[in-house]
């Protein structure tokens, strides 16, 4: 039997990213943003109003960078989201976490998150139904400690994800399949 749920964001698992831009003194600033995917191979997408702080600085900067958020900095991921660059400037300073410029982009690095992708900001959508940052992926890079034989291995990563019904974040870490290949088994 199901039960009948409140409507939310209810796609599980949600990704926990980091999106960081400079502001105009060029200090750093990095929210948290669950409702981001890529739209297409390249092509990033984040569900961000105009109010963030983040957002008028990729608009100002033409640049941002997306770096997906691991357990170790569970309570810094969690801060770049319960706080507002609009209220506090200097959230990254107290984050305590450090980052370098990007080598293609106008946008920080921040080192202690595992992966991340530099972009160009392309356009922002605004509709009835959603609206949103669109960035073009022009590099990614990873920490050596979350590669094996030159490939990310996701179990090192130790990607969080957001859950939208309880709240809660959950580590993605074992993989229990392959893609592209488990299904075949039913392919008649």
């Amino acid at each position: 039997m199901r039960k009948k749920l409140n409507i939310t964001e209810g796609i599980f698992p949600m990704p926990v990213l980091m999106v960081a831009t400079y502001n105009e003194d060029g200090s750093v600033n990095v929210m948290n943003a669950a409702w981001g995917t890529m739209q297409e191979r390249g092509t990033v997408a984040l569900n961000l109003t105009e109010t963030h702080k983040t957002v008028k600085n990729i608009k100002a900067k033409g640049a941002f960078t997306v770096s997906i958020a691991d357990a170790a900095h569970i309570v810094e991921a969690d801060y770049f989201g319960v706080e507002s660059g609009n209220r506090v400037s200097n959230k990254f300073e107290n984050s305590g976490l450090t980052a370098s410029k990007s080598e293609l982009v106008d946008a920080p690095v921040i080192h202690e998150f595992p992966i991340c992708m530099e972009c160009k900001f392309i356009e922002y959508q605004d509709n009835p139904y959603g609206c949103g940052v669109i960035g073009k992926v022009v590099n990614v890079t990873a920490d050596e400690r979350v590669m094996k034989e030159g490939k990310i291995d996701m179990s090192l990563v130790n990607a969080i994800a957001f859950d939208p019904y309880t709240h809660g974040y959950y580590k993605v870490t074992e993989r229990v399949g392959e893609a592209f290949q488990d299904g075949l088994q039913l392919k008649k």
